[in-house]
């Protein structure tokens, strides 16, 4: 990409600043386009013709012809020489140290040397540079209040302003990281865009770990036609809110959902395999025919939640971790609980008819007032377990096949 300054052949006012990135028929239509002409020709200062974009250096001084020859201006044609000024704002910017911007609707005032001193090779440093009879080049249109006028957004070229005064990138939460990095691109502020652009790339990364809100499964699953399968494998949804949620048959294999508030939940036919629902509130939630192998489900709350299914279809839990959990009053008949860890577990008033629980781990698990009828129990450890008031005989269950 290179800058260019572009005159109309034969004069020496209304310059443009371009910005080139291929090639000379680029450089043709843009100042055809700002000089309102059918420019097909290039000439340097000294009037030599150029025909290849590679003879171009950055901040070259050019002149557009529309088909005639170069004109020439004179013997201070190309030289670092002023620009005649318009005489209506020529004795307001003579050697005025102060400067005003109008930026898309908003007036910034500065001094000359922010603009012109920290980044002397900026598109704002050459607009302003100043000869003995003003500025070189004429930096823009003014509007009535004798402020140059630049078509850019304001919201975004004030933190470059700011930098440019005193050398620190200054912006507001709410501005957008992206469009202060194009600023900086457009006017030229190379030392700032390293600084922007690894701003941009932590703040993506910080993006990218941020657990996944209500809103975004909400619009998941308002996009997602029920015939397809949602997936949220892997996904990071810690501390989520997922109360009352039909979230049926939806794939959370590995998924994070520590400390997720799923009250009232419909998780029916769910894969939760090897999925972290540590701490997790999933209180009244339908858990029917879910998969659940190995999941984490420590000192998680599951009081009152059914995981029956009338038409027979078991819910698998083996090797789940439940403990310190509360599934106090929940219908379990038929889990497959085989060696799951129940430790220190309430399961007062549980359903656990026909329910496997061969080899799991009922150390300090409180079963008080439970249905273990036709329960298979064979090998798993009793230890201090908790059984009052039983509505089935502990004998009736299946303690030994």
């Amino acid at each position: 990409m290179k800058r260019v300054i572009v005159f109309r052949n034969g004069s020496e006012v209304d310059g443009k600043v371009l910005l080139i990135t291929h090639s000379l028929e680029e450089l043709l239509n843009a100042a055809g386009n700002k000089f309102n002409i059918s420019a097909k020709r290039i000439f340097t200062a000294k009037g030599g013709e150029i025909d290849d974009i590679k003879l171009i250096r950055d901040d070259d001084i050019l002149y557009i012809s529309a088909g005639e020859g170069f004109i020439p201006l004179g013997p201070a044609a190309g030289e670092a020489t002023a620009i005649a000024q318009p005489e209506s704002i020529k004795g307001k910017i003579k050697n005025s140290h102060w400067v005003t911007l109008n930026v898309g609707g908003k007036y910034f005032t500065t001094s000359r040397s922010t603009l012109v001193t920290k980044e002397p090779n900026s598109m704002l440093a050459r607009m302003f540079a100043e000869g003995d009879n003003g500025y070189l080049m004429t930096p823009s249109n003014v509007d009535s209040q004798g402020a140059y006028l630049i078509d850019r957004s304001p919201t975004y070229f004030e933190p470059i302003l700011n930098y440019l005064r005193n050398g620190q990138l200054i912006f507001d939460s709410n501005v957008n990281l992206e469009g202060i990095l194009e600023e900086a691109r457009f006017f030229g502020v190379e030392s700032v865009i390293p600084q922007l652009e690894n701003l941009i790339a932590g703040s993506q990364q910080t993006r990218d770990n941020l657990p996944l809100s209500r809103r975004d499964v909400i619009n998941a699953l308002i996009m997602t036609p029920f015939t397809s399968e949602l997936r949220f494998q892997g996904v990071n949804l810690a501390g989520s809110d997922l109360s009352r949620l039909d979230l049926r048959y939806i794939n959370f294999k590995y998924a994070c959902l520590h400390g997720c508030r799923m009250n009232g939940a419909n998780l029916s036919w769910c894969c939760l395999e090897r999925a972290d629902l540590s701490h997790a509130v999933l209180e009244g939630a339908q858990l029917l025919g879910v998969k659940m192998l190995c999941a984490n489900l420590e000192s998680a709350n599951l009081r009152a939640c059914n995981f029956e299914d009338p038409a027979g279809t078991r819910a698998n839990m083996e090797g789940v971790n439940l403990k310190g959990a509360n599934l106090e009053g929940s219908n379990m008949a038929g889990v497959n609980l085989r060696v799951a860890t129940l430790k220190n577990a309430n399961l007062k008033n549980c359903d656990l008819r026909a329910a496997v629980l061969a080899g799991a781990d009922l150390q300090n698990c409180d079963l008080s007032g439970s249905d273990l009828q036709e329960a298979n129990l064979r090998g798993a450890n009793l230890k201090d377990a908790a059984f009052e008031l039983m509505l089935t005989p502990l004998h009736m269950s299946q303690t030994i096949r």
